[in-house]
């Protein structure tokens, strides 16, 4: 088990920690993304933390998906990692230098990982007992992070899957006065501005895919106000990790993806 040693941690966190059933090991999967998602070990990567940086892994119509390689393992594991520096870096989380992909098939495992990341969610294909647990687990106190999707046709795959985990929920607008954009950083210019997509930039386009051009910041409450489920729709927040130290990538866009990502772990560590 994650250990807590604050005692506002130990309170956001300990409803889901209760599984009996050991937490699998660190294991290293096949990035979408080639060569561009390799990054070497750090070298405490065997080394526990209070928090971990959860990737959720899913179906999406390829047999192998549990080897990665397929939609979930976008900007994985490299985007994972800076994360997991940025907020070594600038707050007193205990945080685990290395990412840790999440099957739902998996027993009881989701409970030892408090946040966890999804990308192009727009593709995934959750079966009936992935939906299930994936479910008691936000309502149990985890957190979802949906991101890296643009356009109307990945949004309408992403809520067509949220609409199946919590049908009597709506996804709705996060006004910009919530705690998530400001709980650390000031981010009042977010929901105005887009985190571009890095292969859009490189390819001569805006930063966005489709007809995916204005960006929106939507999520899903809880009965007691909590935000358990938030998307960067038309926003790419991983790429911002992934490729903050290269110099084609804008250097305001990198650090605004930073601060969202330091304000959301800050959010649901203490929420």
């Amino acid at each position: 088990m994650l250990r807590r040693t604050a005692a506002t941690l130990a309170a956001a966190s300990a409803v889901i920690f209760c599984a009996a059933h050991a937490q699998e090991a660190f294991r290293e999967l096949l990035p979408m993304e080639g060569r561009d998602g390799i990054t070497s070990l750090p070298p405490d990567w065997q080394v526990p933390g209070e928090l971990v940086v959860g990737r959720l892994m899913y179906p999406d119509g390829r047999r192998y998906w549990q080897e990665g390689g397929t939609s979930w393992a976008v900007d994985y594991p490299k985007g994972d990692r800076t994360l997991a520096a940025v907020l070594r870096r600038f707050t007193r989380i205990d945080v685990r230098s290395v990412e840790q992909p999440v099957n739902l098939d998996i027993e009881d495992d989701v409970y030892h990982w408090p946040f966890l990341m999804v990308g192009l969610a727009g593709n995934w294909q959750l079966t009936d007992s992935q939906v299930a647990e994936l479910r008691e687990y936000l309502l149990r106190g985890g957190f979802l992070y949906a991101d890296s999707f643009f356009g109307s046709r990945d949004w309408d795959g992403f809520e067509r899957g949220m609409q199946r985990v919590f049908p009597e929920r709506s996804i709705v607008d996060v006004p910009i006065d919530h705690p998530v954009f400001h709980i650390v950083y000031d981010l009042s210019e977010l929901l105005d501005t887009q985190l571009p997509h890095m292969g859009s930039l490189l390819g001569g386009g805006g930063g966005w895919l489709s007809d995916g051009r204005d960006p929106h910041w939507r999520g899903i409450f809880d009965d007691d106000g909590r935000l358990i489920v938030l998307a960067g729709h038309n926003n790419d927040t991983p790429d911002s990790w992934q490729w903050a130290d290269d110099p084609r990538y804008p250097a305001e866009s990198a650090n605004l993806g930073l601060r969202i990502g330091v304000n959301i772990a800050a959010y649901l560590m203490t929420h």
